[in-house]
């Protein structure tokens, strides 16, 4: 039996494809497969090769039906990896076809050395135990106000985050005082934070994996708040700064509810984020402690675009309309959640996100929608990085 990985090509171009078939004849441990034009054929023949299998599809045209192929693909053939090519590599564009589950992107008129460094990395991928985990992005949900749905927020982004990437999230409560994530997911954690800092020594994956508590189904692990106040207190910042960098070689993403304080411990997490979601209600006094918020994080020196206003419960007909709120905070808001008391209460009455109890509702499909747009905005950063110089030309 052949150890060469089988490569299919799949475009509507006969140039690009003698191109392809020429490089990919560049390579000894690459066999061509016949090519194929129908869609079903072609999932079902990649379907019934057992060995190493790299899909190289042209996107330039019929992009929908390709992107919906390369979904099924990398559902149903494990041992495939997709190279996506197209003649428009916008970031949108770029960050569908990766959604989809390709692992490398070119674009046409393709240049040998991308084609081959492209190729070659998919390669490697065979030979890892394990897929790769994007660098970690560390969100905090901060206000320094307190009952205004910051833990609601944490909660459902991360359920929706974990849900929507496979990849693993943490879920950490730092409100070391009064708690909620293990009310609001109904959960009795065996360890909790002070335990995982005692022994942050030993940690490797298998302990993070094997200690946090797993919620359900999901790739969401939870890491709860001390039981006992005397526990919270002897935390000190420069542990929450270590146990970051720690949980960063496992997890994707790491959401902090984060307390409604500005002591060592909070600022400490609010240092190490990667955003500050800054949760806020539109009525006057939670305006006008965005704003102290706001001033403080500018005296911290922090970048303007690392905090994103959210604000919660909003209605289009409150008093205080989107624009008033941007003009108090000099600020765009990035998010707003619609006020839905009834289903929120109910979720946290019944100790489960209001994503999974009722999909349906507004305020389950913001939180579903956030997730998509921070994973999205981090996906394109990544990819405007990537690719600015082809868009540029």
């Amino acid at each position: 039996m052949s150890n060469k990985i089988s490569t299919m090509i799949l475009t509507d171009e006969f140039a690009t494809q003698e191109v392809l078939k020429l490089f990919v004849s560049e390579f000894n441990n690459l066999e061509i497969l016949d090519s194929l034009n129908d869609y079903n054929q072609i999932l079902n023949k990649l379907s019934s090769i057992n060995g190493k299998i790299i899909f190289i599809v042209d996107l330039s045209n019929y992009k929908q039906e390709k992107l919906d192929l390369i979904l099924k693909i990398t559902q149903q053939c494990k041992n495939c990896k997709v190279l996506a090519l197209s003649d428009n590599p916008s970031v949108d564009l770029i960050i569908q076809i990766m959604r989809a589950g390709a692992r490398e992107f070119v674009p046409i008129p393709i240049i040998k050395n991308e084609f081959f460094e492209a190729v070659n990395k998919i390669i490697i991928q065979f030979e890892e135990t394990k897929p790769p985990i994007n660098k970690c992005k560390i969100i905090s949900v901060f206000s320094n106000k307190g009952g205004i749905g910051k833990t609601s927020i944490a909660t459902n982004l991360a359920i929706e985050l974990s849900k929507l990437t496979k990849e693993n999230v943490a879920l950490i409560d730092l409100n070391f005082q009064m708690g909620d994530i293990t009310t609001f997911l109904d959960l009795k954690p065996s360890f909790n934070i002070s335990y995982m800092l005692e022994n942050i020594d030993k940690i490797n994956e298998t302990f993070l994996l094997s200690t946090l508590e797993k919620y359900k189904n999901t790739s969401l692990y939870v890491l709860a708040d001390p039981p006992y106040f005397k526990q919270a207190d002897d935390i000190q910042p420069k542990q929450i700064a270590k146990l970051f960098n720690t949980l960063k070689d496992t997890f994707s993403y790491i959401i902090i509810d984060a307390e409604a304080s500005f002591d060592g411990k909070n600022i400490a997490a609010l240092d190490n984020s990667d955003i500050i979601l800054l949760v806020t209600v539109a009525n006057l006094p939670a305006l006008r402690n965005t704003q102290r918020c706001l001033e403080l994080f500018n005296k911290l020196g922090y970048d303007k675009d690392k905090t994103k206003i959210v604000v919660n419960r909003y209605m289009e007909n409150d008093e205080i309309k989107e624009a008033d709120i941007e003009n108090v905070l000099a600020k765009q808001i990035f998010w707003k959640i619609p006020n839905n008391y009834f289903a929120i209460m109910s979720a946290i009455n019944k100790g489960t996100p209001v994503s999974i109890l009722n999909s349906s509702t507004n305020v389950a499909q913001s939180y579903k929608s956030l997730a998509q747009h921070i994973s999205d905005n981090l996906l394109r950063e990544k990819m405007v990085k990537k690719f600015e110089n082809i868009l540029n030309n």
